[in-house]
């Protein structure tokens, strides 16, 4: 894997933890010459990881919308600094900079950024791993609920399959590194999607 796309928090969230892990993250994606992207911010999660990698003199590619800059407060320091029209262009962008997604924790945008590549994947639109590294169990009623859509037939097993989940960054990684993507169906009828 050259660059991994990371999704997380524009705050720091309740607990230490979760900021331990994204600095945790940034040094062992630099360790491993593995790049990051992501949002492009210099606070909360966001923040913490790019300066985490880059500290170790690791690559950073951000990804912000132009509306987002200010507010997000745009990191001055990357490798590469992308500044883009609309968040469907950020998107688009960082999916193709990457060779895999990571969701650390984070709000509403974090969630959305991370199922809107699970449904490409489930389309076969691309065969990259997506995980969740479940901080502190942050994930875990949200891994509890995907199960029970599953269980009522919303969600097939195979595509619950494509999430990959792990507590420890070097399990995750592993996991990412030797996913392969299950054969899916490439059309869904409306009532499967």
């Amino acid at each position: 894997m050259k660059n991994i796309c990371v999704y997380c928090g524009s705050s720091n969230g309740s607990q230490p933890v979760y900021r331990e892990a994204a600095v945790a993250l940034g040094k062992m994606l630099a360790e491993r010459h593995i790049g990051l992207v992501y949002g492009g911010a210099s606070i909360g999660l966001m923040g913490a990881i790019a300066d985490a990698v880059l500290e170790q003199g690791g690559q950073v590619i951000g990804v912000i919308p132009h509306a987002l800059a200010k507010k997000e407060v745009a990191h001055d320091k990357l490798t590469e600094m992308h500044v883009v029209a609309s968040m469907h262009e950020r998107k688009a962008k960082m999916a193709e900079a990457s060779d895999g997604f990571i969701a650390l924790p984070g709000g509403l945008g974090t969630l959305e950024e991370l199922f809107e590549m699970l449904t490409w994947a489930q389309l076969g639109m691309h065969d990259k791993p997506c995980a969740l590294l479940n901080v502190h169990n942050y994930y875990d009623s949200l891994i509890t609920f995907l199960e029970h859509a599953e269980q009522e037939k919303f969600i097939k097993a195979i595509n619950l399959d494509m999430l990959l989940v792990d507590d420890d960054t070097d399990r995750l990684i592993e996991k990412m590194t030797r996913y392969h993507s299950p054969v899916t169906e490439q059309m869904l009828s409306p009532a499967e999607t």
